[in-house]
């Protein structure tokens, strides 16, 4: 998912994950620079373990580097300021639309089967996952566990990614994550750029091989997309326009009013409407 602040912050994932007064407590410092996260780090995978995470995940956290290029992307989110048209610009929305219809009609059983599970019909789907990675072309290089340790130790939203850190962890010991995985800045992961923590409550397996896969898997990172909005309030059949019924599932999954308005807009033409 975009974050917006990839602002998302996706009002689900802030709840996706039950946190224990240990973990609210656990290495309860942050730092605005790089000083002092290596111990930060070491302490908290110390307390994560004794909350049950297994050696695997508390291992690659020992492993995270602080990462300078995050933050600075966590500061300089500019285009969620631009107006719609701008935005629709310079993300490419023409694009994504022919190319979104192209995708909708060479994968129309998937997207069927998907509506059916979930009530999600391709067009939104599409327009996000287009949005978000260009259709799986550009799923990010940042290492995953640095980036979401970085966004915990700092300062600026700590509490909130602490609990994403948790999350991560989590699916490295369950097998989900590599405990090397390469996502975008803010650690979002897979081809719809779900934060660990909406990996760790929507996933789902969409291709039916008994896990769930968001990077190489365009089955599930859609049907988990589709189960996030279903999750957010979308009712099957409904529209998904500014104040139709949909669009506060929209809203649930980017905090910009021009991404919401975006994948609207870009849903409808591929859709038809």
């Amino acid at each position: 998912m975009a974050f917006v602040a990839k602002g998302r912050i996706l009002a689900a994932a802030a709840t996706a994950l039950l946190v224990t007064a240990g973990a609210a407590q656990a290495a309860a410092g942050c730092g605005n620079n790089s000083a002092g996260f290596s111990e930060w780090v070491q302490e908290y995978g110390s307390q994560a373990q004794a909350r049950g995470i297994g050696n695997r995940a508390a291992s690659a956290l020992n492993n995270a580097k602080y990462s300078t290029k995050t933050i600075n992307a966590d500061r300089n989110q500019k285009s969620f300021k631009y107006s719609l048209d701008k935005f629709m610009q310079v993300r490419g929305g023409q694009t994504i639309i022919s190319r979104g219809r192209a995708h909708k009609a060479k994968n129309a059983a998937l997207f069927a089967s998907i509506e059916k599970r979930f009530g999600v019909p391709a067009g939104p789907l599409i327009a996000i996952w287009g949005m978000e990675t260009g259709f799986g072309s550009s799923m990010g290089n940042q290492n995953t566990l640095s980036a979401v340790a970085t966004l915990a130790y700092d300062c600026r939203r700590s509490e909130y990614f602490r609990n994403q850190l948790d999350a991560a962890l989590q699916l490295i010991d369950n097998g989900t994550l590599s405990p090397d995985a390469i996502g975008a800045m803010h650690g979002e992961i897979g081809q719809t750029q779900f934060l660990p923590a909406s990996v760790l409550r929507y996933g789902v397996d969409g291709d039916g091989n008994g896990r769930i896969d968001m990077v190489r898997s365009r089955a599930d990172a859609l049907a988990s997309t589709a189960n996030f909005l279903r999750a957010h309030g979308w009712q099957a059949g409904a529209g998904y326009q500014p104040g139709q019924a949909n669009y506060g599932a929209i809203q649930g999954w980017n905090a910009a009013s021009v991404y919401q308005q975006a994948i609207a807009i870009i849903g409808a033409q591929i859709d038809g409407e």
